[in-house]
C-alpha cells in the first residue's frame, strides 16, 4: 500500500513508521504541527508538537529513507480540540481531548487530506490492534489505547494501521535501539499534550477567567467552601477541593453546575452511579442489536464493568452497570467492549456521557 506514517517525535510512531517500511509499503512520514509556538522546548515527558519533536521525526525519516514532510493544523487543532476542551469545561464537563484529536484531527483532518492525495492508509503508533477490519485492545494491556479510539467509524478503521498491537511496550523500545534510533529512550508523553506544565485549571482560568460560586455539602445544603470556577473541578474528585467540614470524612464531587457555579460533594456512599446515559453512539461496525451485554470502560484508565445496554431518550444509550462506579462525569466517553479472553477484546463503540445517576 501506499501509506502515510503520522511521525510525532515519539519511539512508537517511530517505529510504526519502521515496521510499515519492512512490511514493503510504499511510506511517506508527516509530522502535524498542532502547536501555533512550536519553537517552545520540550519538558520532560510533557507537552507534543516541539521544535524537538519536529526534529526527532525528521531524523528517524531520513535513517528510513522516506520522504518527510510538516503538515501544519494549528488552527484546526486549536478549533476541534482545545476549544472544544474549553468549551466542555465552561459547561461542566469533563472532556477527553485525546479522543477529540483522534477523531477531528488525526483520522478526520489526516485521514481525509491523505486519500486526497492517494495514500491508501495512515500508520500510527498507537498500542490498538486491528483484526478483520475490527479494533480491539492491545496485547499490552498497561499500554493500551482503544479507550481514546473507540469514537472512530468503520470507514475511518479501514484507512487505518497500527503496526504496535501485538507487541509490549518493552518490545517497541527494544526495536528503536536496535536501529539506532535517538528516540529509544525517550519519555513517553503523558498529561493534556496542550497543557505542557500540567496545570488544567491555570490553564482554563486563563481562559475562562474567574467565576467564584460556592461549594455544597449535599447531605447537608451547608456551605463548605467557595471557588474561583467550576472549571477548577471534575465530577469524582476528591482531592484540591478546598473545603471544611466538620466530621473529616472524605468529599467527592458529586456534580457541577455551571450557570449557578455551584460545585455539590458528598461522601463515597453518595458518589457510586448504577446507571449512566450517553449521546448518540458511534459504532465501529455495524450497530449491535439492544439490548446488549457489554463492558463499558468510563475513563482512558478505568476498569472496565460488566453492563445491560439498553435504547436511551434522544437516540442514546442507557448503561445499567453491573458494578456502581464513582468519577463518572458528563462529556467522558463511555466505551463499549465485547470481551473476548482469546482474540482481545473488541471495541464495539461508544457515547458521550450526558447524565449518570
Amino acid at each position: 500500500m501506499r501509506v502515510l506514517a503520522a511521525m510525532s517525535g515519539g519511539v512508537d510512531s517511530a517505529v510504526a513508521a519502521a515496521l510499515a517500511v519492512d512490511a514493503g509499503h510504499d511510506v511517506t512520514g508527516v509530522h502535524l504541527a498542532l502547536s501555533p509556538d512550536r519553537q517552545t522546548l520540550r519538558s520532560g515527558a510533557r507537552g507534543c508538537c516541539s521544535v524537538e519533536d519536529a526534529h526527532d521525526a525528521r531524523r528517524v525519516a531520513d535513517e528510513l529513507g522516506i520522504p518527510f514532510y510538516v503538515w501544519d493544523l494549528a488552527d484546526r487543532f486549536r478549533e476541534d480540540v482545545v476549544d472544544d476542551f474549553v468549551a466542555g469545561y465552561a459547561a461542566g464537563e469533563t472532556p477527553n481531548p485525546c479522543l477529540r484529536c483522534n477523531e477531528r484531527i488525526k483520522f478526520t483532518a489526516v485521514l481525509d487530506r491523505a486519500r486526497a492525495l492517494g495514500f491508501d492508509a495512515v500508520v500510527t503508533g498507537h498500542h490498538a490492534r486491528l483484526a478483520g477490519g475490527r479494533l480491539r485492545r492491545s496485547v499490552d494491556a498497561a499500554k493500551d489505547q482503544s479507550y481514546v479510539l473507540g469514537v472512530l467509524t468503520a470507514g475511518q478503521l479501514a484507512g487505518a494501521v497500527f503496526p504496535l498491537g501485538s507487541m509490549t511496550k518493552e518490545r517497541v523500545r527494544a526495536i528503536a535501539a536496535e536501529r539506532g534510533f535517538a528516540v529509544a529512550g525517550k519519555p513517553d508523553s503523558h498529561d493534556i499534550c496542550f497543557i505542557p506544565d500540567g496545570d488544567t485549571r491555570g490553564f482554563l482560568t486563563r481562559r475562562l477567567g474567574a467565576r467564584p460560586g460556592p461549594v455544597v455539602d449535599a447531605a447537608t445544603g451547608a456551605t463548605v467552601g467557595t471557588h474561583e470556577g467550576t472549571h477548577g473541578f471534575t465530577v469524582g474528585q476528591r482531592r484540591g477541593l478546598g473545603i471544611a467540614v466538620g466530621d473529616q470524612r472524605p468529599r467527592y464531587v458529586l456534580s457541577i453546575e455551571p450557570v449557578t457555579r455551584t460545585v455539590t460533594v458528598g461522601t463515597a456512599e453518595l458518589a457510586g452511579v448504577g446507571v449512566v446515559r450517553t449521546g448518540p453512539p458511534s459504532w465501529t461496525g455495524a450497530p449491535p442489536a439492544l439490548p446488549l451485554r457489554a463492558e463499558v470502560q468510563l475513563r482512558a484508565h478505568a476498569t472496565p464493568v460488566g453492563c445491560e445496554v439498553t435504547a436511551g431518550p434522544g437516540g442514546g444509550l442507557e448503561l445499567a452497570l453491573d458494578e456502581p462506579q464513582r468519577g463518572v462525569a458528563p462529556g467522558q466517553s463511555a466505551v463499549l467492549y465485547a470481551p473476548d479472553p482469546v482474540l482481545g477484546d473488541l471495541v464495539l463503540g461508544q457515547g458521550t456521557v450526558t447524565a449518570a445517576g
